[in-house]
């Protein structure tokens, strides 16, 4: 029986912020008992899609899961089983932020078989936190931190962002070093990305804040993944490292072009050769699926032919620090890559951005920094 990732999306925050452009909202409490409801009438709805596969994983995203009521997450969850075949040893992820979360909710979500947590963190200088908007202090998440590890939760991963403007080198060291400390088994560092439309865009285009400059940005970087080594956390995504065997098995679904189904307002799904996404517009969400109009919801981006899921495949497992799989590739598509994408392989080496060892394809050092070129071959 085959298998597929089912990801959640919970698009409601205490407040957004000044960096986010995910689909969220803040102060639409009021559509939140009729949104989740709308969640379970779209789970029922694919209950015979999925007759034939078994779930493997579950995310539940954000927005900021753990702002409403837990008792909304235990009806999605209890659906979900209700509803699918999930294999014993299902990852099941869900986001928390610090202020809000409380113990009850820690309790229902260890007793609902969650058994992985993500807390957003992003750096541990209380005026970086406030300069992104985050509503928390560093006191504030440490002890969120320390009340999922008295319930019971292990597996446990913590966000981190570099590239924020007025972080220094010394700042992303001692945000290593603090969180390290902690002992996650998962650290995930993510390069800020400026994306238009937000408050901090804004500020930067005004002069208010002033992002550090692209080598100070990248040696960053170079001491995340220097410190992170040392401290025996495996790179194996551009922007994750884990405890052995402690990998995002959600992430790695992504990374290999495994199936997914999305459940919520602006969630994405890949499922039979499509990618498409749910409308990001929560309240037609709601009434489309209360009027029994399932279809009005689907955005279909891609239908994909062969070629185009080959050059994806490759475009992803780049991503992946062990790289693309020769075997793997020849096993999933019948050719070898070497030799299919040898044009593109032969140009990448020649620049130093790839390289090619027994049965991988993978980025250089230098590849890591221009990886934006390497994509623009195999588009």
């Amino acid at each position: 029986m085959k298998e597929v990732g089912i990801y959640i999306h919970i698009p409601f925050c205490k407040k957004k912020c000044e960096y986010c452009d995910f689909f969220s909202y803040s102060g639409k409490e009021n559509l939140i008992p009729r949104y989740v409801e709308a969640i379970l009438k779209n789970i029922e709805k694919e209950k015979n899609t999925l007759k034939n596969y078994k779930i493997n994983t579950i995310y539940i995203g954000g927005g900021t899961p753990s702002f409403i009521d837990s008792k909304y997450i235990v009806k999605i969850i209890e659906k979900l089983k209700e509803s699918f075949n999930i294999i014993s040893k299902a990852e099941i992820t869900i986001e928390i932020n610090p202020g809000t979360i409380n113990e009850k909710k820690i309790i229902d979500y260890k007793k609902l078989g969650i058994n992985r947590i993500s807390i957003g963190l992003q750096a541990v200088q209380n005026e970086l936190l406030k300069m992104l908007g985050r509503i928390h202090s560093y006191d504030g998440f440490l002890n969120t931190y320390n009340l999922v590890k008295e319930n019971g939760f292990e597996n446990i991963n913590i966000d981190l962002m570099i590239g924020l403007p007025n972080q220094t080198i010394q700042n992303v060291k001692q945000s290593l070093n603090e969180v390290i400390k902690l002992n996650p088994k998962h650290i995930s560092v993510y390069s800020l990305i400026v994306e238009p439309g937000t408050n901090i865009e804004d500020k930067i285009n005004k002069g208010i804040l002033t992002l550090p400059k692209d080598d100070v940005e990248r040696k960053m970087y170079y001491i995340v993944k220097e410190i992170l080594k040392k401290n025996n956390y495996e790179h194996y995504e551009i922007s994750n490292f884990g405890k052995k065997g402690f990998y995002s098995n959600h992430n790695m679904n992504c990374w290999n072009q495994e199936q997914y189904l999305g459940f919520g307002a602006g969630s994405h799904s890949y499922f039979e050769n499509k990618r498409y996404s749910l409308i990001d517009d929560i309240e037609l969400y709601i009434e489309n699926i209360e009027n029994c109009e399932f279809d009005k919801n689907i955005i279909v981006h891609e239908i994909q032919t062969e070629e185009e899921k080959r050059k994806e495949y490759m475009l992803l497992g780049l991503r992946k620090i062990d790289g693309v799989s020769i075997s793997s590739f020849e096993q999933k598509f019948r050719i070898n890559p070497l030799f299919y994408f040898r044009f593109e392989i032969s140009k990448l080496e020649e620049e130093g951005l790839i390289e090619v060892d027994l049965d991988n394809i993978k980025l250089t050092k230098k590849g890591l920094d221009f990886a934006n070129i390497v994509w623009e071959e195999f588009i």
